[in-house]
């Protein structure tokens, strides 16, 4: 990863478009993120006969001054593995999803309100899965021209947050600190701290491939 305070939104989307998305970082660039306890249940997707297919979308979209953005999720405080966590946009696939694709648009359009027609799908990144969910997450990446009007689902999301790609670039934002697992453990654990915001888990683990692949892309 490297510092860099803009990246110009029109540039980036022409080199993204032009990548080619066979060639991924993979589970390794995303391993670097998790949390000590979990990394041989990720490699082995918990020997589990069955998982839950998920999605989740990272969109892409520019700010007032053409700085590349993204959208995450804080999600309400429930009785629940990710109670309180900050993902990206997503969820569950649905029996009415005609792929996982479909499930990562619908999601992002009923959790924050953003139009699926709006939204161009570029590119997947490489699975991932969560040991504590059982869920195998599919990651789409998709471009908005124009900055969504978000509305957020208040049942599902408790608060949106807008952040520059540029802060996940900066090392200054990465930390260790100890996080308390869903099964009580307390461990020091990699994360992105950006405005007082900590993100870890899966979500940290799916941007650290998308900020390997982003800083290949500028660097070609």
């Amino acid at each position: 990863m490297k510092n860099c305070r803009h990246i110009d939104f029109s540039v980036f989307v022409r080199q993204l478009q032009n990548h080619e998305f066979a060639s991924l970082p993979g589970l390794e660039s995303q391993m670097r993120m998790a949390p000590l306890l979990r990394r041989d249940q990720i490699r082995t997707r918990g020997k589990s006969g069955k998982v839950v297919n998920s999605s989740i979308l990272i969109l892409l979209y520019p700010d007032m001054t053409n700085n590349v953005h993204t959208v995450l999720i804080q999600r309400p405080r429930y009785n629940g593995v990710h109670s309180g966590q900050i993902s990206f946009p997503g969820g569950r696939h649905e029996p009415g999803d005609q792929n996982m694709q479909e499930t990562a648009l619908r999601e992002a359009h009923e959790e924050v309100g953003v139009d699926p027609d709006t939204v161009k799908i570029v590119g997947q990144l490489t699975d991932l899965y969560i040991p504590p969910s059982n869920y195998l997450v599919s990651s789409f990446v998709g471009i908005a021209g124009t900055r969504p009007s978000f509305a957020p689902d208040r049942k599902e999301v408790a608060h949106i947050l807008e952040l520059p790609v540029t802060a996940f670039l900066d090392r200054n934002n990465l930390r260790e600190i100890p996080i308390v697992m869903s099964g009580g453990e307390c461990l020091e654990t990699p994360c992105f701290l950006i405005n007082d915001h900590t993100i870890w888990g899966a979500t940290a683990m799916i941007m650290a491939e998308f900020v390997d692949l982003a800083t290949g892309i500028m660097a070609s």
